[in-house]
């Protein structure tokens, strides 16, 4: 039923939203050097690496951590990729992992293949077996407020508490807290 719904939301999605994507991606090009789309490399189900695609939020030479981890960060993110993280938009793209299987709508975010500490939290708690999502429970909770132990016990969490009913308070909650920018620090 998940996967049902995940196809049916992404494709409706990236139907209803393409004209949206196609003047971001446009916008990403025409504002600096560099493609429209960050390929970023994530720990998917089973913990295996698959490219992630992003709106590009930042500069071309810039090192591939977490955005916490980057000396000033503020310095490697572009003025329209500070509005596309802050709403969310840089997001988008991640419809078509969703539609190809290699993401659900809601899950854990993905962590990056170099988040070891995240990675072997969530495989401790057995969250590796889920697909991971847009959007996610630890999301909702804090984002990037939240410290790595509190985003693998509330991914946990979800595990045991998965239904269809949590993944559209989830949505309807991701989607208000991306209209009030709620909970992005970078």
């Amino acid at each position: 039923m998940k996967r049902l719904f995940d196809i049916a939301a992404a494709a409706a999605g990236l139907f209803v939203l393409w004209p949206v994507m196609a003047l971001l991606a446009l916008a990403v090009r025409l504002e600096s050097p560099g493609p429209a789309l960050h390929w970023s490399k994530r720990v998917g189900r089973g913990n295996a690496i698959f490219a992630m695609p992003k709106f590009r939020t930042m500069r071309t030479d810039t090192p591939d951590v977490a955005t916490h981890l980057l000396p000033d960060p503020e310095r490697w993110i572009t003025p329209l990729g500070r509005f596309l993280r802050r709403t969310s938009l840089d997001e988008l793209p991640q419809l078509w992992s969703v539609l190809r299987g290699e993401m659900s709508v809601v899950g854990p975010r993905p962590a990056l293949f170099n988040q070891d500490d995240l990675v072997a939290l969530r495989t401790r708690a057995g969250v590796e077996k889920l697909r991971p999502g847009v959007t996610g429970w630890a999301q909702i909770h804090g984002r990037d407020e939240i410290s790595i132990a509190e985003k693998a016990r509330l991914d946990a969490e979800y595990l045991q508490r998965m239904s269809l009913v949590l993944d559209v308070r989830i949505i309807a909650a991701t989607l208000g807290q991306a209209l009030r920018a709620k909970g992005v620090t970078h």
